[in-house]
């Protein structure tokens, strides 16, 4: 990215980063507390993945912004459908989590929303 507002988007996608990255943990942690597995190399993640890559050689800063709100309103949405298969399950410790992570989400696809928002 590039452009007068480098710093701003530099700083904003820094913290998305850091928020998307911490819930991997959380996942992980969770995962096996209840007895499951947690996934085991790249390969299997770009099997499982739901959100697809950007590889394009330039995308402009406007584009990847609204890419990434996209992205972020689509986690949220996939978040929402696993709370479902909590409640089903009874499983209030990973609904809890979800809950915070949807919070996050929304916040997230907010600020993206406002930052690609043409000016008046």
């Amino acid at each position: 990215m590039s452009g007068p507002h480098f710093r701003d988007y530099h700083l904003l996608l820094d913290e998305q980063a850091e928020q998307i990255f911490a819930m991997t943990d959380d996942i992980a942690e969770r995962a096996r507390k209840i007895g499951g597995t947690t996934l085991r190399s790249i390969g299997q993640i770009a099997r499982q993945q739901r959100l697809s890559d950007n590889d394009a050689d330039f995308v402009t800063p406007e584009d990847m912004l609204s890419e990434l709100r996209e992205d972020n309103a689509q986690l949220v949405s996939l978040l929402r459908e696993v709370h479902g298969l909590c409640d089903e399950h009874n499983d209030v410790a990973t609904a809890s989590l979800i809950e915070n992570w949807i919070d996050e989400g929304e916040r997230r696809t907010w600020f993206l929303f406002e930052t690609t928002r043409p000016q008046r």
